[in-house]
This record gives structure tokens, sequence and C-alpha cells, in this order.
């Protein structure tokens, strides 16, 4: 009972980091394909605006997957990053240059540096999200399995590649809904239509995607496509239509605050789906919930410290949310900086 608690856990740690960590990535997405300097300026003050008060907190999430995914399921952790330490590795790789690339491109006073160190967060913002995708592809087609050794099979096969493109379309996706909010909140209304087309150019493209995934899923993960058409997986499967569509109707019109709610909504719905289609396994077919699972009074502690652990993040991230969407996390300008030092001291 109480791995399959921790296993609920980890897939919903999966499903935070994927919608608020997919938000960051898309913004990624949509500043390398903005355009050279000058046509791309306007979107990248925006990307740059939009992330900088907290684009650093979503890593939260894939940290306490981890955490989760070690210290409860060690055979899960040791399989899966022992057969595919190559894709996870470009992954971290990536995560690690993007954060780098962003940091240093704002301060950065020669243009040279500027474009370098931008292009290195675009383009990390584009491959993290594949390889993750290609990695969960992996997983979900049954190529990994305990004892299995590292090889590009592991993570190449079709699964796989639908499953990285569809990351990477998603990140595309959430980053482009999020990024009309906040162009709206910074008063830059031609930025609100510029990613409206590109929110529903990206949700036509998942549209497309998505019939093509269930293709290869039926033939290439017959486990995970079974359990996709009946039961739990099948009504989350709904669910993420639903809620793309309601995405799609809002975007047509002028959309509001609920359209960032369908959004999350669909993308999360499509990470739940595929959580519940794998029950009982962790690992399709050859690593179950309870074969995975740690030793007993491990999971137990385990089970107590998420507990606090989510009592403490939780309403942190939701006050930071709202601090941010509030424009309380503002930066100070150079002309508030010299206003404020020309007033002044209690000292003097």
């Amino acid at each position: 009972m109480t791995a399959d608690l921790i296993a609920v856990v980890l897939l919903l740690a999966v499903t935070a980091y994927a919608c608020a960590g997919g938000t960051d990535y898309g913004a990624g997405f949509w500043d390398l394909t903005a355009g050279g300097a000058r046509r791309g300026r306007r979107a990248r003050w925006l990307v740059d605006h939009a992330m900088a008060p907290v684009w650093e907190v979503n890593n939260v999430w894939l940290i306490f997957a981890l955490v989760i995914m070690w210290t409860g399921f060690p055979a899960l952790f040791q399989a899966v990053f022992s057969a595919m330490w190559v894709p996870l590795a470009l992954a971290v790789v990536g995560m690690v240059l993007r954060g780098a690339g962003f940091a240093f491109r704002k301060p950065s006073r020669r243009p040279a540096g500027r474009r370098l160190y931008g292009a290195v967060f675009a383009v990390a913002s584009v491959v993290t999200p594949f390889f993750l995708g290609a990695a969960v592809g992996g997983v979900a087609s049954g190529r990994v399995a305990p004892g299995t050794e590292a090889s590009a099979h592991a993570w190449s096969g079709p699964t796989s590649l639908v499953f990285g493109l569809g990351a990477v379309t998603t990140t595309a996706f959430l980053g482009a809904v999020f990024l009309i909010g906040d162009a709206r909140r910074f008063g830059a209304p031609d930025l609100v239509g510029y990613f409206r087309r590109r929110a529903l150019g990206s949700l036509a493209a998942l549209a497309v995607l998505a019939v093509v995934t269930a293709f290869v899923l039926r033939d290439d993960s017959p486990y995970v496509w079974h359990g996709l058409t009946r039961g739990a997986g099948l009504f989350f499967v709904a669910v993420s239509v639903v809620s793309a569509v309601a995405t799609g109707a809002l975007l047509l019109r002028a959309p509001g605050v609920w359209v960032r709610a369908t959004a999350v909504g669909a993308v999360a719905s499509a990470v739940l789906a595929w959580g519940m289609a794998q029950r009982p396994y962790l690992l399709p077919t050859s690593l179950t919930v309870a074969e995975a699972a740690g030793a007993p009074a491990t999971l137990t502690w385990l089970a107590v410290v998420t507990l606090v652990a989510l009592l403490l993040v939780v309403p942190a991230v939701v006050l930071l949310y709202w601090l941010d969407t509030h424009g309380e996390l503002e930066e100070l300008t150079d002309a508030e900086l010299r206003r404020g030092s020309g007033a002044g001291t209690p000292d003097d």
C-alpha cells in the first residue's frame, strides 16, 4: 500500500515538472525561433522578463522526483540510469548549459557574447526536453528492464522518437500560452497576438503528433496502448482531449486567465494517462511497483518526509507564482536604482 502511494507521488512529481518545467523550456523554444537580433528583440525581451523571477524553482520538481525514485524504487533508478545514461546525461548537460546561457546573456556587455549565450540557452531548451522525452519513450516501449545494458536501442525506437518530438512540441505549446498572459501583464498587446498565433500552431502540431503517436504505440508499445484505451488511462486521455479542445476555443477568442488552466490540464492529464496505462508496472511487463519498492521502513519514512516537504514547498511555490503574476517580483530599473541612491540613507 505504501509503495503504491509513493508511486502516485512520483507520478505527480513528474507531472508537475512536465507542466512547470515545460513552460520554461517552451519559452526557450520561442527564443530560438524568434528570428534575428532585430526581428526577435521584442519576443526575447518578453522571455527574459517572464522567466527571470521564478524559472529556477521549476527544477524543484525534477529533484523531488529523482529523490523519490532512488529512495523509494532503487531497482527502477538503477535500471533506467544504467540503460539510458546517454540521453539522460545529454539532458543534464542541456539543463546546465541552458541555465548558464540564460544567466549570462543579459549582463553580457558585448553583442557577440549576448548572441552566444542566447544561442546556448535557446538550443539547450530544445535538446533537453527531447532527450527527456526519448528516455520516457524507452520506458513506455518496454525496452528497459532490470539488467538492460546501455545501448541506443533502449532510447532510439519509434516510441522514443515520437515522445521526444512530443515533449518539444508540448513545451512550445505551454510556453506560448503562458507568454500570452505575460505579454498582457507587461503591456505588450503586439506580443499577445504574436504568441496567440504560435500557441494555436503548436496545439495543431500536437494534435497531429498525438494521432501519429497512437499508431506508433499500438505497434511499438502494446502494453501502454492497451492501458490507454481502457480504464483510468482512457479517462485521463479523454480529459486531456477535452482540455486541449477548450484551450483551442479560448485561444480563438481573446484568451483570459482560464487558458493557462486548460493548457496545463491537457498536458497534466496526458502524463497521468501514461502513468495509469503502465499500472501495475514501473517498467512495462518487467518491473512492478511492488518488485521495485525499497524496504518497508524506508518507504514509511519516505512517505512522512514527502508529506512534510509538500506542506513546506507547495505553499511557498504558490506564493512565489502569486507574487510573480501580480508584479511583485519586478526588477528595479536603472532609473529607480539611481533615484533610490540619490534619496540618501537613514544614516546620512
